[in-house]
């Protein structure tokens, strides 16, 4: 395994590692932030692996011009078999990178929601969901999980897709929909999310851990 430390792609100052950089530090896992938009990306092939988070530009967009400078990083990462984990925007962005897309989601899917997993690494939550968009599941892949949205995780190698947000704690989700204008129309109010978030954000943390550690085993741990 690399003693070289690991990249992540932060693409909003509103979301950041979150419960992932607490489980990197508990387990002693060095890593550095690069802030898209702040000039280019560092070679992936410089880390051990590369993590990309949540944003609320969409994978297909190509302004701004980091979105598809982004899914060149990610695709540099598969050919020199970085593990890669995507989160959200990141699963998307993966995707496109391993050969699949996006697809629009009926309607947005905001809340703690469970999902319906086929694989005991990906816990069935409830995790926070916060997106319009969903993942399809690249070439070549294997479907781990599904929303009621549509699927919710992936795994290709060692490199994982998940439509949910494991990084998110509730203060991060609230956030999220005080400063979004069309919360309002995600069918949920911001009560009712920030009740959702008292009664299972730290069931979603041990979650969290738990899948952070199988990709770990899976990825990074096991090269």
């Amino acid at each position: 395994m690399s003693s070289s430390p690991g990249l992540i792609l932060q693409h909003d100052a509103s979301a950041p590692p979150g419960v992932l950089e607490e489980w990197l530090r508990s387990r002693e896992r060095a890593f550095t932030v690069h802030q898209a938009g702040h000039g280019q990306a560092p070679d992936p092939l410089r880390f051990s692996f590369v993590v990309s988070l949540g944003s609320e530009s969409s994978a297909v967009d190509i302004d701004p011009a980091w979105v598809p400078q982004e899914i060149g990083t990610l695709r540099a990462a598969v050919a020199g078999q970085v593990p890669v984990l995507g989160i959200c925007f990141g699963g998307q962005a993966l995707s496109l990178a391993l050969g699949g897309g996006t697809d629009p989601a009926g309607a947005a899917e905001v809340g703690w929601i469970a999902i319906d997993s086929d694989d005991d690494a990906v816990p069935e939550g409830p995790w926070a969901q916060y997106h319009n968009e969903v993942m399809r599941v690249p070439p070549g892949a294997q479907l781990l999980a599904r929303s009621p949205a549509g699927n919710a995780a992936y795994r290709s190698g060692p490199h994982l897709g998940v439509q949910f947000h494991p990084e998110a704690t509730p203060e991060i989700v609230n956030a999220w929909a005080r400063t979004d204008v069309h919360f309002p129309a995600a069918g949920i109010t911001l009560e009712e999310l920030a009740d959702q978030g008292t009664r299972h954000g730290q069931a979603a943390r041990d979650c969290a851990f738990a899948l952070f550690d199988g990709w770990w085993c899976a990825g990074p741990g096991a090269r």
